[in-house]
């Protein structure tokens, strides 16, 4: 996996080749089980059971203890990152964030359903409420009747603009890039953002 964030220039380029993290990249709710392999120039994820980014609206409940990596970033900002997935259980899900605080963030992912297809997706949290939508893909690939275990790969990009988010994803980091979503955060526009894995 490539996580890059930064624009215009990188402000942190990690391909995960070496034995630590990049030094402005922090966990919130660190997993149990993590890794980097640097061989394969991965970070290796096993989420801890029942974490979620969710509140309130429609389930009624409220989580904020899913598993983020991410630098602080001021101003304008892209981040990349390309995943490989192994899911397992439904909601089996990776994916790309920015938060300003709890109740205010965007969450994009591809979930895994069992019994159905694979859809990118994307949850916007503003003052204390989610959303979720999601979409089919719009290219060829192989996931409508994955089994658990079954691997699949894509990449999702997050662009911040102020307050504007735009949200893309691709099959492979060359493309090509379709548009997922646009969301705008109730937040400060000058707040800095947490923005990662």
């Amino acid at each position: 996996m490539t996580l890059c964030m930064g624009m215009p220039q990188s402000l942190v380029l990690e391909r995960f080749t070496g034995e630590s993290l990049h030094p402005l990249l922090r966990w919130m709710n660190q997993p149990s089980v993590w890794r980097i392999e640097a061989g394969r120039s991965c970070l290796l994820i096993e989420p801890d059971p029942e974490t979620d980014f969710w509140q309130q609206t429609h389930y009624g409940f409220r989580a904020d203890n899913g598993h983020f990596l991410f630098a602080e970033v001021a101003g304008d900002c892209i981040a990349t990152a390309e995943f490989h997935c192994f899911p397992s259980h439904q909601f089996d899900q990776a994916g790309l964030m920015a938060r300003f605080y709890t109740d205010c963030r965007i969450k994009i992912s591809i979930e895994f359903e069992p019994d159905g297809p694979i859809h990118p997706g994307s949850v916007v949290t503003n003052a204390g409420f989610s959303d979720w939508a999601f979409q089919q893909f719009p290219y060829d690939h192989p996931y409508d009747h994955m089994q658990p275990g079954d691997r699949f790969s894509y990449c999702l990009r997050l662009r911040r603009e102020g307050r504007d988010f735009l949200v893309v994803h691709a099959p492979a980091e060359a493309g090509p890039w379709t548009i997922m979503r646009i969301a705008r955060l109730a937040a400060d526009q000058e707040r800095c953002c947490k923005i990662g894995l």
